[in-house]
């Protein structure tokens, strides 16, 4: 979200090199290709991304992707003609990214020049949802019977509370 009648979402945070990352910004990693990833070892750049992100948040961390991202990300191989991208073992497991899991979120940008397509993080402690447990409820006074319209509305709310659990990759030079 905008944060402009709902919830404010990390990509709309300011973004910065993650060597000149400070509180307040989200930290990125650059492909070093303009609006792709680098053509002489794609990988890197994932692998990059992963320890970017401090040990003490690693180990909840998800890779969060658009499905278009995700397929050019599968055809990936490491220097043995190894999938990067591996499918989960049993149903309810989500496929690997380089050890951790790989969720569609198809609301992330494309891959494109300077997008922030990809993004690693704990999420978990990384971003908080607050929500009111109230649920209202409002008849609408002017529908007709036998069919009654009824309006049900809660408020949630959400934004980034720790900037270092959160890290994107810009495709991009710099």
């Amino acid at each position: 979200g905008t944060g402009v009648n709902q919830p404010s979402g990390f990509l709309t945070k300011p973004q910065v090199p993650n060597a000149s990352w400070s509180w307040g910004n989200i930290g990125y990693i650059a492909t070093g290709s303009i609006g792709d990833f680098d053509p002489n070892n794609p990988g890197d750049a994932l692998v990059d991304l992963v320890y970017s992100v401090n040990a003490e948040y690693r180990a909840g961390s998800v890779f969060i992707m658009n499905s278009r991202t995700a397929g050019e990300v599968r055809k990936m191989k490491d220097n043995q003609g190894r999938f990067l991208w591996m499918e989960g073992l049993q149903a309810a497991q989500p496929p690997l990214l380089v050890g951790y899991p790989a969720l569609i979120v198809e609301e992330m940008p494309d891959i494109g020049t300077d997008a922030h397509a990809i993004a690693f993080g704990n999420f978990t402690q990384g971003y908080t949802i607050a929500e009111r447990p109230d649920l209202r409820i409002l008849r609408d006074p002017y529908s007709s019977r036998p069919n009654v319209t009824f309006f049900a509305t809660k408020r949630v709310g959400g934004d980034v509370t720790d900037y270092a659990a959160i890290k994107t990759l810009k495709f991009g030079t710099s």
